[in-house]
């Protein structure tokens, strides 16, 4: 079902009430129980950003299948069912979604969400692969009117109007809104068209990189990104209580974005929406090349860098030691005020000196009479 015209924004639900659809077969594809730390996350190194934020007090919109509540590190805040269907994950995709955004921390398992301390509002819009546009929208509104902080759009469609008013929306309503580039065939790459929602003005559109930190090949080159996170191997949270290894997709790789937007808005409560947005494409490590937008997301630099902006920028914690690479993409201090600085420091430092010198000098000379003092 496809709405004509522009609807107004200003109520739930966008579309007419749906009946409650027939029961689905519910058989994702099997997890493993044993995993390794994934390269995204010694990659990324956001534990790093840990002693600092984790994303507390923050709410998070996952839009997607659902996910595995039962899941020991999973710990949905609010769940929403727009299928009828109950709360199962019959697909897995919204599972590994929300645990890359934020799993709990469990000391067996080496394997965390960006923002463990973040809370996620779940949004079921689909038991399948694909989904509908008029659902995605309904959930869109709804997440900004419930005052979420981010909401992540692991999905892909076309522009259609309502959807568009859904986004202008929730940005209206200070919501960060980060999203997959898409997905396409390499052999097809100049065919590729942009994909919504992550073309609209004011998304955050996420491509997929490698452990090189190069654009991977499946990744949608046409959509104007924003920053580059991992979208290939990809470790995360499943559902029976399990887990995922090597999936691939940009899909993947907005929730990574989505969790370091979280970290940010922890820990800068008074940025706007766009500031945050800006703050992680002004401190990504680089573009190389079309699609990849600023570079790879760079979480610690998101969270630790000064920027001339305005927006609240804090000095690098101590405890959070940047590398000569973050450190020499953080802005140049003004050189004219540095100049002033040092002569100051130096004049100060020479004074010192002096009245040191006095101090010590003074007392003996007129002990010896100011004679000369014997030679060593």
């Amino acid at each position: 079902m496809v709405l004509a015209g522009v609807l107004a924004l200003s109520a739930v639900p966008l579309v007419p009430a749906r009946a409650l659809a027939a029961p689905v077969r519910c058989d994702p594809e099997r997890g493993v129980y044993t995993v390794a730390e994934p390269w995204a996350q010694r990659r990324l190194d956001y534990k790093s950003v840990w002693p600092i934020t984790r994303g507390e007090g923050v709410t998070v919109a996952v839009i997607d299948s659902g996910i595995d509540s039962t899941h020991p590190q999973l710990r949905p805040y609010r769940y929403y069912d727009k299928t009828g269907t109950g709360k199962p994950d019959c697909v897995g995709h919204g599972t590994a979604v929300a645990g890359i955004i934020a799993a709990q921390e469990d000391p067996r398992v080496p394997f965390a969400g960006v923002a463990p301390g973040a809370r996620l509002v779940v949004f079921k819009q689909t038991n399948e692969s694909t989904g509908d546009p008029n659902v995605l929208a309904e959930c869109i509104v709804q997440a900004a009117d419930l005052g979420v902080d981010v909401i992540n759009i692991s999905m892909q469609t076309g522009d259609h109007p309502y959807l568009k008013n859904a986004v202008n929306y929730a940005l209206a309503k200070d919501v960060v809104v980060v999203a997959a580039a898409g997905n396409i065939d390499p052999e097809k790459e100049r065919n590729a068209q942009p994909i919504y929602p992550a073309s609209y003005p004011g998304v955050l559109a996420v491509g997929a990189a490698g452990p090189d930190g190069r654009r991977a090949d499946t990744s949608n080159n046409a959509t104007p990104v924003g920053v580059l996170a991992p979208g290939t191997d990809i470790t995360s949270t499943w559902t029976g209580k399990a887990f995922i290894n090597g999936k691939s997709g940009t899909s993947f790789a907005a929730p990574y974005v989505a969790g370091v937007a979280a970290l940010i808005r922890a820990h800068y409560p008074k940025l706007s929406q766009e500031q945050v947005r800006r703050r992680i494409e002004t401190t990504a490590d680089g573009r190389s090349g079309k699609g990849t937008g600023a570079g790879m997301v760079n979480p610690r630099l998101a969270v630790t860098a000064i920027l001339p902006d305005g927006s609240a920028p804090v000095v690098a914690q101590p405890d959070v030691p940047l590398d000569a690479d973050a450190i020499a993409r953080v802005p140049h201090p003004d050189e004219k005020v540095m100049s002033v600085s040092s002569s100051l420091a130096a004049a100060a430092l020479a004074g010192a000196g002096v009245v040191a010198f006095g101090a010590v000098v003074v007392p003996l000379g007129r002990k010896r009479g100011w004679k000369a003092g014997r030679k060593p």
